[in-house]
């Protein structure tokens, strides 16, 4: 059993049947396949909901912006709902919360109604999200069962990012932008079908288990209030009034969470025995510089560069991301767990995000002649390698040795990392490219910049992966084949006597 160095021992999940296990896998995956998609399936029909909705352009980001604002706000709360009522009863609420602003948003006549809609469906991933991580956790113990199911629900993320844009394109332009929205209501549906016959958890019970409501309240907004600030910072300016203003509240809000959490709080949202577990510190921060690459960004920029650059339709831009699709899913799948077997989950995640570095510098050489093979292919098959090998390990890494009873709170922390580092790093990287011109050319080497970021980001994360602890398993493994060494076998099977 893995457990993080300095914690405690998980204690191991409650025993189901097999046909079981492969349900609650299923519904998971579904499930995070749909909040994930949501991410990245609006991008290539933005143009189209311009026109439709009549948005003005400064606006126009905000159908995006909502869902992954609310998305990263709510999620340490989202993720503690599911240790104090129960991973069943929250995954349902969530589901619920999800589908019906998407029902919503589909039908929108009006540019605020839009948003209104994407921003409740952010509050409805926040909640569903750390669910479909807990509810494996809690089902699969640690060991390569548990390592096979995260190799799946992690694979299927990194899809669900390639897949919404293929899906966008699809949809936007064979029925309507609208179905981008409106595809979650059967999705959901088929969902909900499969989570009233999911077993439910005993949860925490009698005086204890309150909600941190201050707590909620003040990481909430100071999450928001961060990456809105930093979001207006590119067109306003860093010393733009509002700027400074939101920025300043969000330190102080989230200054404010921690006293709460470590001083006031009687069941704080993040219990802060969570943070003398090495996995989950160090391995969040990882986390967070991985999402500020893989999560968001890489897809925005991608998308722009073959629409503004390429000139493709949102078919064929849906299209072009098909190979990073196929090879996230079968190094995220295939390759990865069984590498998992053999190395240590450090070095497999420095060797995936060296992989992916070298990935985004060959992206970041494109310019306005480069053509899909030498612009696109060639770097997607580095990035969805380095992709596939990084996101598997260090998802097992940070949910090691985490009792059930904090499981949520470390999956949404897990997911809030990654939401955040998205966010943050979306908004940093357009800042940092602002004031470019409106030339294939420029645009180009704007979009290389962006690249050129993510890859000594990556390369950050290569080095900083030295600070996460070893894998119990490898350890195991280890020590397994010195015990072999010091006592070898005889031929016939038996290990040789001492005299």
């Amino acid at each position: 059993m893995r457990t993080g160095t300095g914690g405690p021992a998980a204690p191991a999940a409650t025993t189901v049947s097999s046909s079981t296990s492969r349900m609650v896998l299923a519904l998971a995956c579904i499930a995070q396949f749909m909040v994930v998609l949501d991410v990245s399936v609006v991008n290539v029909a933005l143009p189209s909901i311009q026109t439709s909705l009549g948005f003005q352009a400064a606006d126009l980001p905000w159908v995006a912006g909502a869902y992954t604002l609310t998305f990263a706000g709510f999620l340490l709360l989202g993720g503690r709902l599911a240790d104090l009522h129960g991973t069943r009863r929250v995954f349902i609420a969530g589901l619920a919360l999800f589908t019906v602003p998407s029902l919503v948003g589909g039908l929108a006549t009006t540019p605020a109604l839009l948003i209104a809609a994407r921003a409740a469906q952010g509050i409805g991933a926040a909640v569903l999200a750390p669910a479909t991580l807990t509810i494996l956790t809690t089902t699969f113990s640690e060991g390569p069962r548990r390592t096979r199911a995260l190799a799946t629900w992690t694979a299927v993320s990194l899809v669900g990012g390639a897949a919404g844009n293929l899906v966008g394109g699809v949809l936007t332009e064979t029925l309507s932008w609208r179905w981008i929205l409106l595809i979650n209501a059967p999705i959901g549906l088929l969902a909900g079908a499969l989570a009233v016959r999911v077993p439910a958890r005993r949860h925490r019970t009698g005086p204890a288990a309150g909600l941190d409501l201050p707590g909620a309240a003040t990481a909430t907004a100071g999450l928001a209030l961060l990456a809105y600030g930093i979001m207006q910072a590119e067109p306003r300016g860093w010393d733009a009034p509002l700027t400074i203003t939101a920025l300043t509240a969000a330190t102080v809000l989230l200054a404010g969470f921690a006293v709460i959490e470590t001083r006031l709080a009687r069941d704080p949202l993040i219990p802060p025995r969570l943070f003398r577990v090495r996995a989950i510190t160090a391995g969040n921060a990882v986390m967070l510089l991985a999402g500020a690459c893989f999560q968001v960004p890489m897809w925005y920029f991608l998308t722009l560069y073959m629409q503004d650059v390429l000139h493709y339709t949102a078919l064929e831009t849906g299209l072009g991301f098909l190979p990073h699709t196929f090879l996230t899913m079968i190094i995220g799948l295939r390759v990865t767990p069984r590498l998992m077997q053999r190395f240590d989950d450090r070095a497999l995640v420095s060797a995936g995000a060296l992989t992916a570095a070298a990935g985004f510098l060959w992206q970041s050489t494109i310019t306005a002649d480069s053509t899909y093979l030498t612009g696109v292919l060639g770097p997607a098959v580095l990035i969805s390698i380095g992709g596939g090998l990084l996101n598997t390990p260090l998802t097992t890494i940070v949910t090691s040795g985490v009792t059930e009873q904090d499981a949520g709170a470390a999956s949404g922390l897990m997911n809030t990392a990654k939401q955040v580092g998205g966010a943050l790093g979306l908004a940093v990287l357009t800042a940092a490219i602002a004031g470019h011109g409106t030339a294939r050319s420029a645009l180009a080497g704007a979009y290389g910049d962006a690249f050129l970021i993510m890859a000594a980001m990556l390369t950050v994360i290569a080095f900083a992966s030295l600070a996460l602890p070893a894998s119990q398993l490898h350890l195991r493994s280890t020590e397994h084949l010195r015990r072999l060494a010091d006592h070898p076998r005889d031929p016939r099977g038996r290990g040789r006597s001492t005299p």
